[in-house]
């Protein structure tokens, strides 16, 4: 088949690239490396701000799939009302749960075993002792159980952590045990120590651990949120984080980036990464496994892995 498909990673770095479609190189760059009515495949660059990845969308009349490089696809939805009926829009599912998983765990022990008192200690020359709470024997609450939350639990088992509760938008059951609805929220909350979400951004996510969910969880408790920062109310937050009832450990914030001289900053209780938790040296295999697959499909006119949703539809 001719189609044009673009890239964000240059071609000839991706080995197993399927014969057949004219691979474009972009990657967010001011002049597009093609007229965006060719395009057939196109891969949404990474890190990238929302504006820049949905630039081309309104010329690209032809195009079948869109594909992201996130387990999110929020960045991509403003730009879906230009395109034509029938394109399917494919997240990375196997992507980033080993990256994500990773740092959730990473700032669940660097808040609850003081990692940053420590660090700021060093810096003074300073031997900084005293008790901190351990992850053992905790019960952690993962709200939004995908394959990005089955990965942190996958993480969090041998740290000896006492039963798992998670949540998802509906209940199932998995062979580690039931996954609970979020009407079940009001009741779980109270019982958790660490909370986590790992939710997509969607409208009934939006603004989810406001007030009234903050106010439900256990004092002394820790909020960490992986999934999009519109998630928590940063108003409510501060509030909590100022009175010293909560922790939080962020690895993405609303804002974002977050300003300089943003009160979260130096909130108490709190630690932040710049959402960090998909780039990493693993992305970049796993990324270019996915491409390979999904293009193979695309080409072999065979079913997509990881459709989201289809437009017109």
């Amino acid at each position: 088949m001719t189609a044009d498909v673009w890239l964000p990673i240059p071609p000839d770095e991706i080995e197993g690239l399927p014969e057949g479609p004219a691979y474009r190189h972009w990657d967010g760059e001011e002049a597009f490396p093609a007229d965006p009515a060719d395009c057939a495949f196109y891969v949404v660059p990474y890190m990238k701000p929302s504006t820049v990845g949905v630039r081309p969308l309104p010329g690209m009349r032809s195009v079948q799939v869109v594909q992201t490089l996130s387990a999110g696809i929020d960045h991509v939805e403003p730009g879906l009302g230009h395109l034509p009926a029938g394109v399917q829009l494919c997240n990375a599912r196997g992507v980033h749960e080993a990256s994500t998983a990773e740092l959730t765990l990473a700032l669940i022990l660097a808040s609850l075993r003081g990692i940053p008192d420590f660090v700021r200690a060093q810096d003074r020359g300073e031997w900084l002792g005293g008790f901190r709470p351990a992850l053992a024997d905790r019960t952690v609450l993962i709200v939004g159980y995908g394959s990005i939350g089955a990965a942190i639990e996958d993480r969090l088992v041998p740290f000896e952590v006492a039963p798992v509760v998670r949540v998802a938008r509906s209940a199932r059951t998995t062979e580690r045990g039931p996954v609970h609805p979020l009407t079940e929220l009001p009741r779980l909350l109270p019982q958790a120590d660490v909370v986590i979400l790992s939710t997509p951004l969607t409208e009934a996510t939006r603004g989810l651990a406001g007030a009234e969910f903050l106010a439900r969880m256990k004092d002394g408790a820790l909020l960490v949120n992986v999934a999009r920062g519109p998630v928590v109310d940063t108003k409510a937050l501060l509030a909590e984080l100022e009175s010293g009832r909560l922790t939080a450990a962020l690895d993405v914030t609303d804002p974002e980036p977050l300003p300089p001289g943003h009160p979260l900053w130096h909130a108490p209780g709190i630690v932040v990464s710049p959402h960090a938790g998909g780039p990493t040296s693993a992305f970049l295999p796993r990324a270019e496994r996915l491409l390979v697959d999904q293009l193979t499909r695309f080409v072999n006119r065979e079913p997509l892995r990881n459709v989201i949703l289809t437009t017109g539809s």
